[in-house]
């Protein structure tokens, strides 16, 4: 019994052994499972989407197409490095943050993916860690959204569905190497090169045409291409190859051209240094060329959009009876260099680009009967918006915005369904429809982003000590005299909006929030030598460089504190007046005297009230109404916080800027006779667009501001809308506004600040006549109204 009982329980085990061995084998010999999300079927092609509740068009709840289904990603362990991911997939630069618990609303459906773990350098969010598809503990109330940087990535059309095919030969970057060594920026000719995986690549030329060119010096910022001289760059890069085969060959043998060597030992050194240039000559070949056979029509905005046929696999081919694509591109009047060639290249523009922080971006407008207008964005296409950039003198376009992306215009709409073919030299000579009132507003004003020439600015100014990129004491990169560079600061003396907006555009930051002449940052580089002083721009430079300054450096405050600071921001306010309603509402009014006295007090009246016979006699007072809208991407608020804001015990009220507006009559050459000001004593939103809420007002000492779509009404009846001019005689006169005439507040744009009307007064009445924006007439228009002999009546013929 004990034998029968012993061996059936060997046979047991050995049953489960035979079972448990194996299976314990094999779990040693597999990897263990990483927290990796699964691998996705390759016919399974990823799509992604923002969504949500309020959000502007680059943001949003972030929703992924899988399995036929749309669903959300919790936001457990989720980073900006996760965002950075997904805001290239979704074909965006980059991202600027990321959110939580369903801040834009509640999904539905699927949660893919949970614990997602990104480095950010990843192609997908596929390829990043995490639970796997469909693996999460999570509710809709955990759905992560995702801020991008509204900049997209080349070769990307604009739709919030964008389709992913990972694809390692997809061009995304291109440059021109120059081989004629150069210190000029821009680069404009060169032998092509595009980014493959992490190097550089060349084109072989076999097959290349003027069309392949085009598109080559459109993505690289210049409007125009010319023919190159191939046997001088034939013969340049076969004398720099086999100056390089040599260097590398007389490296590796070690053997001095003069040594003596004996005859076996020379016998020897010959097939050794033969084989190692066919080898050196067969690696060149080798890793040279990855792009044949470009077959581009001259349209195509990027390289990407044309047929193109790469070396299969891993493969690099030889470029047989060829040599590297070389190029030579024409860059715009903003890009020369001869002072004499910009100025025969400059010709008068029926476009401009408004609103944009870098040059080459804005509101396109055009002009038309003497009048700007903007284009309704209606059918806005790439090869419309590049017929744009390269009429003004950039490459192709980069992106045509729609939505009013770039600010909303004023005035007249003058163009619709504008339908360009690529090859047309200006916007007037594609197809468009006239406008009507019902079928566009500023709403849908159209706008671009260019393709610029790289300058290479950004290299000589930083930021440091900030809490974010985007603000920091201001260095710059200067030259010594004994040819040495290093960084120094700016006096922040004389330093002001303008400045910072040159430095927030040479930073590519977009635009300045506030100029800071004292600043309190972190010494983060112990730099401490001030090298530029008395920087004055006027707003529009590229650089710091082509903005004035002292040849010496002459700073009254010289410690570190005293330097030169910025806070940048991606967007700005735009602040305009309506010149219209100052025409309709004009009138003049003899107020008396008595009625003035909180007027005086804020300085409103001109300076011989003061002489007056208080409280007997009265004022001629030039009053009408402004209407002042925010056309820009940013709220306009005081620079002042409600704790630094002054009390008018008089009007009963506080003044959260000193100088709001100036209200000024001139002569007809320009010489300023009588004068007004306004001081904000009430930043508000009267009223704003259809859909817009509005978020200031001034009871009970409420903020201050205007919003974005809205605007602030100064009626003719309060005290200080107006110009004194008791003591002007009869003629004819220009009446100017001028809305934050200090520049006390950054804005995008601040050219259609200013208001001017003609003016005729007769000692008894008051007419205004061709009210309109500083920038709105064409140059013709602006001449003949400063040249305006005025009006006999109020009849306009």
């Amino acid at each position: 019994m004990k034998t029968s009982r012993w061996w059936q329980q060997c046979s047991v085990i050995s049953f489960l052994l035979a079972v448990w061995l194996p299976a314990w084998i094999m779990a040693q010999t597999t990897p263990p499972i990483q927290s990796t999300t699964s691998p996705k079927p390759q016919n399974d092609r990823l799509q992604f989407r923002l969504v949500g509740y309020p959000r502007k068009h680059n943001e949003g709840r972030i929703e992924i197409f899988y399995k036929g289904e749309w669903g959300t990603i919790c936001d457990d362990d989720f980073s900006l490095s996760n965002a950075n991911v997904l805001c290239r997939q979704l074909g965006f630069v980059s991202a600027t943050g990321w959110t939580h618990s369903a801040k834009y609303g509640k999904g539905l459906g699927k949660i893919w993916l949970d614990n997602v773990q990104c480095n950010g350098g990843e192609k997908s969010i596929e390829l990043c860690k995490s639970r796997g598809w469909g693996n999460s503990d999570c509710t809709h109330d955990e759905d992560a959204g995702v801020v991008c940087k509204d900049e997209r990535l080349p070769g990307f059309v604009h739709s919030n569905i964008i389709d992913v095919q990972m694809d390692e030969n997809k061009v995304e970057k291109v440059r021109l190497r120059p081989v004629v060594p150069t210190k000029k920026m821009p680069v404009t000719e060169g032998v092509v090169e595009i980014k493959y995986r992490n190097g550089w690549v060349q084109i072989c030329d076999v097959g290349w045409t003027s069309k392949n060119t085009r598109v080559i010096c459109g993505m690289l910022g210049f409007p125009d291409e010319k023919k190159v001289n191939k046997n001088f760059y034939k013969n340049r890069l076969r004398k720099r190859a086999a100056e390089s085969q040599g260097q590398k060959v007389k490296a590796k043998v070690h053997v001095s051209a003069g040594a003596r060597l004996p005859p076996k030992a020379k016998a020897r050194a010959k097939p050794f240094t033969s084989g190692l240039n066919k080898r050196l000559n067969t690696e060149r070949q080798k890793n040279q060329y990855h792009l044949h056979s470009v077959a581009c029509v001259g349209t195509e905005v990027h390289l990407a959009a044309c047929p193109l046929e790469f070396n299969k696999g891993n493969a690099t081919g030889s470029c047989k009876g060829g040599m590297p694509v070389v190029v030579s591109c024409v860059p715009g009047p903003q890009y020369v260099h001869n002072n004499g060639l910009k100025k025969k290249l400059k010709t008068t523009s029926t476009v401009r680009l408004k609103g944009g922080a870098k040059l080459g971006e804005g509101r396109v407008e055009v002009l038309r009967n003497n009048e700007w207008g903007t284009v309704c964005d209606d059918r806005w296409t790439l090869l419309s918006a590049s017929v744009v950039c390269r009429e003004l003198g950039f490459g192709s376009a980069k992106e045509a915005l729609t939505g009013a992306r770039m600010g909303q215009g004023m005035g007249p709409i003058h163009m619709n369904e504008v339908l360009c073919l690529g090859t047309e030299k200006s916007m007037w000579n594609c197809g468009f429809k006239n406008i009507t009132s019902e079928d566009c507003q500023h709403v849908e004003d159209a706008a671009v982003r260019c393709n610029t020439p790289y300058m290479a600015l950004e290299n000589s100014i930083r930021l440091t000590g900030g809490r974010t990129r985007y603000e920091g004491r201001v260095e710059v990169l200067s030259t010594e005299a004994n040819g040495t560079r290093s960084w120094g600061l700016i006096c922040g003396g004389a330093w002001g909006t303008k400045e910072a907006m040159v430095a927030c555009r040479q930073l590519g930051l977009g635009y300045a929030n506030h100029g800071l002449q004292e600043t309190w940052y972190w010494d983060s580089s112990n730099v401490t030598e001030m090298v530029m002083s008395g920087v004055k721009c006027t707003g529009n430079e590229m650089s710091l460089s082509h903005c004035q300054h002292h040849r010496t450096v002459s700073c009254q405050k010289t410690a570190a504190k005293f330097s030169a600071g910025v806070i940048c921001s991606e967007t700005a306010s735009d602040l305009v007046p309506n010149a219209p309603l100052v025409q309709q509402s004009v009138y003049i009014e003899d107020r008396p005297l008595h009625m003035l006295y909180c007027a005086a007090e804020e300085n409103c009246l001109s300076k011989s009230a003061a002489s007056a016979n208080w409280p007997y006699g009265h004022r001629r007072l030039l009053r009408f109404s402004s209407q002042i809208h925010n056309i820009g991407r940013a709220d306009f608020r005081p620079k002042a916080g409600r704790h630094s804001w002054v009390w008018h015990a008089c009007h009963g009220h506080y003044h959260s800027m000193d100088i709001f507006t100036h209200y000024d009559l001139l002569s007809s050459n320009g010489t300023k006779v009588a004068e007004g000001h306004k001081a904000s004593f009430c930043l508000e939103d009267t009223e704003c667009h259809e859909g817009i809420s509005k978020r200031y007002e001034c009871a009970n000492f409420g903020e201050q501001g205007i919003t974005v779509g809205c605007w602030d009404l100064y009626r003719h009846d309060i005290d200080c809308q107006w110009i004194d001019i008791t003591d002007i005689k009869p003629g004819n006169y220009i009446l100017q506004i001028v809305i934050n005439p200090n520049f006390e507040v950054a804005e995008s744009d601040f050219t259609n600040n200013a208001m001017k009307c003609n003016c005729k007064y007769d000692g008894h009445r008051i007419w205004l006549h061709n009210c309109h924006m500083g920038d709105a007439f064409s140059e013709e228009a602006e001449r003949r109204f400063e040249k305006y002999p005025g009006q006999f009546n109020n009849q306009i013929s």
